[in-house]
C-alpha cells in the first residue's frame, strides 16, 4: 500500500510519501517561520494562504522524489484536526478533490496521532504497548498507548503547553521567533543552577502540568536583571521544565507499567531534555524512542504512516471513515477518544 500524507495543522506544510514495503519514499516540508517572524507568532489567515500557494507544487515534488503517480496511490491521508480552521480546510480540500475522482480512500488523521507514531517509523522502534510523552507548542500530554486506537489519557497541562512556555519565555528574553530553538540554544551558554525556579505541580502526586507560574516567575526574573544574565536564566528555566518532565514520566511509566516511553512533538527535539529523560530512565532499564529531530515538528511523514496504519486495520475490521461523497470534515477541536472512535466498526 502506497499513502500519500498531507499536513496543514498550523504553520508548515507537510507533503510524504509512505509506502508498506518500502518505507518512507519521498518527505517535503515547507515551513513559514519567515513568514510569521515580523508578527512573533502565528497569523491565521497568513498560514492558509500560504498552504494554498505551497501545497500542490509540494505534492508534486513529493511524487517525483517517490517516482510515484497519482493513480499508483491506494489512499490520501490529510490531517482533520486539531488545528486552524482555514489551514486544515486547504489540506482536506486538496486531499478530496486528489482522491475523488481516482476513487482511493480519503483517511482523516488526528494531528496528534500522527506524532503519537511517527517514533515508529524507524523500523527498530518499539512496539506496543508504550507511554507516551506530547510535548509541543500546543500541547503536553501523557499518554497509556495499549495499541493502535487504544489511548489513554494519563496527565496534561492545566494552562499553557511546554511549547508554548518555551515560546513565550523566548519572546521575555527578546530571542527572535520560533522562541523554543533560540532559547535552548541560549541555554548552553548558562548556568542551570543559578536561579532557582519554581517546579509547578512537580509533587502534586498526579500527572498533570502546570507551565505559566513558571513563565511569570521568568518574567520577575527579567525585570530584576541585565542582558548579561539572560543565558543564565534560559538555562534555569529549561532546566525547570526538564525537571519536572522528566518527573512527571517517571511516575507515569510507574503507573502504566509500561517498560517503554515514546517522546514526540516539537519540545521532543530538545537536546537537554533528551540527555536528562536518557540517563535517568535509561539507567532503570527503560527504552526510550523519540523520532528523527527533523520529525519532532509538524510533517507530512507522521500523517503518511498514520494513515497506512489506519487504513490496514479498516482493511481488516471492514470500517473506513471515508469523507463524504458531498464534501469532507475537519475538526479544528478534537480529542482523541472522539476520533477513535470514528474509526469503530459500525
Amino acid at each position: 500500500m502506497r499513502i500519500l500524507g498531507i499536513e496543514t495543522s498550523c504553520d508548515e506544510t507537510g507533503v510524504a510519501l509512505y509506502d508498506s514495503h518500502h518505507g518512507l519514499m519521498a518527505d517535503v516540508l515547507h515551513s513559514q517561520v519567515a513568514l510569521h517572524a515580523a508578527y512573533g507568532g502565528v497569523v491565521p489567515e497568513l498560514a492558509s494562504r500560504d498552504h494554498i500557494r505551497h501545497l500542490l507544487p509540494l505534492i508534486e515534488q513529493t511524487l517525483e522524489q517517490g517516482h510515484t503517480t497519482l493513480d499508483q496511490l491506494d489512499a490520501i491521508a490529510y490531517t482533520a484536526g486539531p488545528g486552524l480552521a482555514g489551514a486544515l480546510l486547504v489540506g482536506a480540500s486538496v486531499a478530496t478533490a486528489l482522491a475523488r475522482p481516482r476513487h482511493l480512500p480519503v483517511l482523516p488523521i488526528h494531528h496528534l496521532e500522527g506524532h503519537l507514531l511517527s517514533a515508529l517509523l524507524d523500523p527498530s522502534a518499539p512496539k506496543f504497548p508504550f507511554t507516551a510523552l506530547l510535548v509541543s507548542g500546543g500541547h503536553s500530554q501523557f499518554l497509556s498507548v495499549e495499541r493502535l486506537g487504544d489511548y489513554q489519557l494519563l496527565g496534561e497541562s492545566v494552562d499553557d503547553a511546554a511549547g508554548e512556555a518555551f515560546d513565550k519565555t523566548a519572546q521575555l528574553l527578546g530571542l527572535p521567533y520560533p522562541g523554543g530553538p533560540a532559547l535552548a540554544k541560549l541555554a548552553r551558554q548558562g548556568n542551570p543552577q543559578r536561579f532557582k525556579l519554581p517546579r509547578p505541580l512537580l509533587h502534586s502526586g498526579d500527572l498533570q502540568m502546570s507551565f505559566s507560574g513558571l513563565k511569570t516567575a521568568v518574567s520577575q526574573c527579567v525585570a530584576t536583571h541585565t542582558p548579561d544574565d539572560y543565558a543564565d536564566i534560559a538555562a534555569s528555566f529549561e532546566r525547570a521544565v526538564v525537571d519536572l518532565l522528566v518527573s512527571k514520566a517517571e511516575q507515569a511509566l510507574r503507573q502504566t507499567g509500561h517498560q517503554t516511553l515514546i517522546v514526540a512533538g516539537g519540545v521532543g527535539a530538545n537536546q537537554e531534555l533528551r540527555h536528562s529523560l536518557k540517563n535517568h530512565l535509561g539507567t532503570q532499564g527503560i527504552t526510550l524512542a523519540f523520532p528523527p529531530a527533523r520529525l519532532c515538528t509538524d510533517n507530512g511523514a507522521m500523517i503518511a504512516y498514520a494513515g497506512w496504519c489506519r487504513l490496514q486495520q479498516a482493511t481488516q475490521c471492514g470500517s473506513l471513515p471515508l469523507s463524504s461523497p458531498s464534501g469532507f470534515t475537519i475538526h479544528p477541536r478534537w480529542n482523541l477518544h472522539d476520533y477513535s472512535s470514528t474509526w469503530q466498526p459500525s
